[in-house]
């Protein structure tokens, strides 16, 4: 026998062709089993238009060229350069020198920032409709965020209307969130946004959607900025005049708070105005537990105080620091020099303002005129010594003849004729507005119960 072989038993023999014939059974049911998941899964024409598109791996731009071609509108280089729906969605970046704090070195530097924007929101930005146009027939993505932001968000943030009837006509959502959670409609902040906030509503946009973070609703947007004609817009749209956001104000509140420049009081006027003509609650406390009231006189506004007060605002009501509006007006004093603040101080002594703390007095010291109206509202003058330090040499020799006065009053009697006066108005109290003009008296005694300036106490 050879070396090379051996000798198959029975046994042998019989092990092998049973294995062989378990091989072939288990080939076999492999075969059937790709062919029945071939048939089951064969997807049909429906199913594959329902099947996600592929994500397409994002392309960038950083072509100076292109980058030109799209800031200064020029359609035919556009037109060149976007040809498919893969450059219609390039994503442009840009790099800028911005002032970032330094840990390490413990002061600010100049560091290079990557931006990121496309082609879509940076035509719409600059209003370039013929540009936008062809951008979207090449298959510009309508709703794709980039940077943070949707194209609508530009649109409607630098008043673009004709851009934002165009993506809006094709289907742009007009509810899209940034990555800020703001909506379109929150990003119409100025009077010229009025036709971008009217298309919106147009096209189905929610009139009481709110920030992600402040919860602040389109019409909170509007007050804040003093934008009559949106507060209309919205109202007419059904926009919850009650909501609070996150801080508990309303948009009255916010209103109220926002008029912090005398040469917009006009302005916010007319919103507070619709506001209150419209069911706003003039009661309603937000931050910091200020009323509409509170943040009015802490911006001196006498005619919206007088709107307030006209509307029951409640006159003696505290924040949470304890200060009431005239202590808020009376604070506000040193900002609002300019402003006549002693016409609201007076104002609010007329509608019933509880008897001013003394010790608040030194807040007004620079206003003589303000300060006059307050000492007027006492019986007698105790002390000036919460004051007096405060008042520079400057506004003294200015106003040397009622700061003496004021001196000579200390701890001294005040006229009967002033004493009557008080006892008046006291016995009026909060009808002290009112109830003067009915009095049967002289014009000239009915203007002196109303403490009139004159430049120095007697």
């Amino acid at each position: 026998m050879s070396k090379e072989t051996f000798v198959f038993t029975s046994s042998t023999l019989r092990s092998l062709r049973l294995q062989q014939e378990m091989l072939d059974w288990e080939d076999r049911r492999r075969a059937a089993s790709r062919q029945y998941a071939s048939r089951r899964y064969q997807p049909t024409t429906r199913s594959l238009l329902s099947l996600p598109k592929p994500t397409r791996r994002p392309k960038y731009c950083r072509d100076p060229a292109v980058h030109n071609a799209l800031y200064t509108g020029d359609l035919p280089k556009v037109q060149s350069i976007f040809k498919d729906e893969t450059t219609a969605n390039l994503i442009v970046e840009t790099l800028s020198e911005e002032l970032v704090w330094s840990a390490e070195l413990g002061l600010w530097v100049l560091t290079p920032q990557k931006k990121h924007t496309s082609p879509l929101r940076i035509t719409v930005a600059r209003g370039y409709r013929d540009c936008v146009k062809h951008l979207l027939l090449r298959g510009a993505e309508v709703d794709v965020l980039v940077g943070g932001k949707a194209a609508l968000h530009d649109s409607c943030a630098n008043h673009r209307a004709e851009c934002t009837r165009l993506l809006l006509s094709h289907s742009a959502n007009p509810n899209i969130l940034s990555e800020d959670g703001l909506a379109p409609l929150h990003l119409c902040t100025t009077q010229e946004t009025l036709p971008c906030a009217q298309l919106l509503l147009e096209y189905g946009a929610l009139i009481n959607q709110n920030t992600t973070d402040r919860c602040a609703s389109p019409l909170h947007v509007a007050a804040k900025h003093g934008l009559n004609d949106h507060v209309k817009l919205y109202l007419c749209y059904g926009a919850n005049i009650a909501h609070r956001n996150r801080e508990g104000e309303t948009a009255l509140n916010t209103a109220c708070a926002s008029t912090d420049r005398p040469e917009e009081a006009g302005r916010y006027y007319k919103v507070v105005n619709q506001l209150l003509e419209r069911g706003a609650d003039v009661q309603i406390a937000g931050r910091k537990n200020h009323t509409p009231l509170h943040n009015a006189c802490s911006n001196c506004h006498i005619r919206i105080v007088e709107l307030l007060l006209q509307y029951g605002a409640e006159i003696n009501v505290s924040n949470c620091a304890g200060y009431t509006p005239v202590d808020c007006a009376l604070q506000a004093v040193e900002d609002y020099l300019e402003g006549e603040p002693e016409k609201v101080i007076a104002t609010l002594l007329n509608h019933g303002a509880a008897p001013i703390n003394p010790k608040m007095l030194k807040f007004c010291a620079l206003s003589p005129r303000a300060m006059e109206v307050i000492l007027n509202s006492y019986d007698r003058i105790l002390s000036c010594d919460s004051w007096v330090g405060s008042v520079s040499p400057e506004v003294w020799q200015e106003h040397q003849v009622f700061y003496d006065s004021a001196l000579c009053l200390v701890n001294q009697p005040r006229p009967l004729q002033h004493l009557a006066r008080c006892a008046v108005r006291k016995q009026l109290g909060v009808r002290c507005h009112q109830g003067i003009a009915q009095l049967k008296l002289p014009s000239s005694l009915q203007d002196y119960l109303y403490l009139p300036l004159e430049g120095y106490l007697k």
